[in-house]
């Protein structure tokens, strides 16, 4: 690969890294092909994107970016994670693989801006997704207008049921 070829990857790794709300940086080393194909296939099911990249390449494009603080820190084989829509789904769908075949290591992360630690990761990982979230926030505002409604039916209904009764028993005079 020639000396523009390298930059133009690490431009676009720069623009990728720059618009990420979600980045893993994990070690890969020991690997099968199969394991890694299963790996790439749970990660691009949440729309997120994976890569083997440099730890020089990452080096140069982590710059300006969230992840510079911890770019110079690499060591080893490392690959990229990262999403721009759902961190939360990112960070479970490598946590479920990493239970399966705890070959692969966290080397560090990056969500929302804020450096992450593997139980950062975790505890993200244990978060609902943002569907359900929104789900329940809409439960929570639909919850009290439905019991108004149900409370305001039921009175309506108890006093036709009190004038049926009424009516049956012949309590009402007729006029």
């Amino acid at each position: 690969m020639d000396r523009d070829q390298k930059k133009q990857q690490a431009d676009d790794l720069h623009e990728q890294l720059k618009k990420a709300r979600g980045i893993v940086l994990s070690g890969f080393e020991g690997i099968s092909v199969a394991q890694d194909s299963e790996l790439r296939r749970k990660i691009g099911g949440t729309g997120a994107k994976y890569k083997v990249v440099k730890n020089s390449l990452i080096e140069r494009a982590a710059k300006g970016t969230t992840v510079e603080p911890i770019a110079g820190k690499l060591k080893g084989t490392t690959s990229v994670a990262l999403t721009d829509s759902d961190p939360v789904a990112l960070a479970k769908a490598i946590t479920e693989w990493a239970k399966e075949n705890p070959i692969l290591t966290f080397k560090s992360g990056v969500v929302e801006g804020r450096v992450v630690s593997l139980k950062d990761l975790t505890a993200i990982a244990t978060l609902p997704s943002r569907e359900e979230l929104l789900s329940k926030v809409l439960f929570l505002f639909n919850s009290p207008a439905q019991r108004v409604a149900m409370t305001l039916a039921g009175v309506a209904r108890n006093l036709a049921v009190v004038i049926s009764q009424g009516v049956k028993e012949k309590k009402f005079k007729e006029s």
